[in-house]
């Protein structure tokens, strides 16, 4: 019942300034409040330091950022590795999606076998060659597991951080062309915004666990805000209409707490200047307490 949350304040990875301002919201929402109320033991190490962009200077535009995310994600593969050696929890706040390259990367060096589910209404599975933007959080998932350039699926020391099967991309929307291509090529599981609406979310989450539970030692569990419909999350860094429901969110929340497999949790991509009175920041604070074991009664 120990958690230790960490800020990695990157908005590198985005087009859009304003998600490295997340973590500051998340916190500002009562998460070390909420999460003691449910009964753990808190410790916040506070922010990594990461460059302001307006002192960098972009190198290649098809990789934006790419020294610098890299050098961030560097410094967060270890530290993930040594609080969950020490028995935490790690709860990652963002930031923006390409976070997870380091993230991931700890805590498979951590685990030695780890599932994923993603959470998002993008796929993050383009590479330098498809992306039409050259943002690295469009990139984070292809990179965890082998797709795209050698610095960036190496961090933490090795290429390919879970097996394909033991992957599960939810609420996905918004595609790009040679991205999906990818995808179908790497064999990793995907259940689309429609699969949602036809199975509903209990179904989709039994075969998710499932899918990151089997043969490996636990569940990576990394939520973009932007897999939830912007009526409900305004505050994200890039909205696409219909997505999953309040409700949908906190089951899926839920459902990963029961299954006592969750080893490591991160919510990204909260834009507090685009926000409506922190609500954004507010349900990822609710979300993060439902996947870790709260309840109704």
């Amino acid at each position: 019942m120990k958690v230790k949350v960490l800020g990695i304040p990157v908005d590198l990875g985005a087009n859009r300034r304003g998600v490295d301002m997340g973590c500051s919201a998340i916190r500002y929402a009562n998460l070390q409040n909420g999460l003691e109320k449910i009964g753990y033991h808190v410790e916040d190490y506070g922010n990594l330091y990461v460059p302001n962009a307006e002192k960098i200077k972009i190198k290649k535009t098809s990789l934006k950022y790419a020294e610098e995310i890299i050098e961030v994600c560097e410094r967060t593969a270890p530290l993930i590795s040594k609080f969950m050696e020490e028995g935490f929890i790690p709860l990652i706040l963002g930031g923006d999606h390409s976070i997870s390259i380091g993230t991931i990367a700890g805590c498979s060096n951590a685990l030695g076998d780890v599932g994923i589910i993603w959470f998002d209404a993008h796929g993050d599975f383009n590479t330098e060659e498809t992306s039409p933007s050259g943002n690295i959080h469009g990139m984070s998932l292809g990179a965890s597991l082998g797709y795209g350039d050698e610095m960036l699926v190496k961090v933490g020391g090795k290429k390919g951080k879970a097996r394909p099967e033991n992957v599960a991309l939810i609420g996905v929307r918004d595609i790009d062309p040679k991205e999906a291509e990818l995808i179908k090529e790497s064999g990793i599981n995907v259940f689309t915004i429609e699969q949602i609406d036809f199975m509903g979310m209990r179904e989709i989450m039994e075969l998710a666990i499932n899918i990151a539970s089997n043969g490996t030692k636990g569940i990576h569990v990394s939520f973009d805000m932007d897999v939830i419909d912007p009526s409900v999350a305004p505050g994200v860094g890039t909205p696409v209409q219909g997505g999953i429901s309040y409700r949908e969110a906190h089951l899926a929340m839920e459902m990963v707490a029961n299954s006592k497999m969750l080893k490591c949790l991160e919510f990204v991509e909260v834009n507090p200047i685009l926000d409506n009175k922190n609500r954004t920041a507010e349900l990822a604070v609710s979300l993060a307490c439902s996947a870790l074991g709260k309840k109704i009664i």
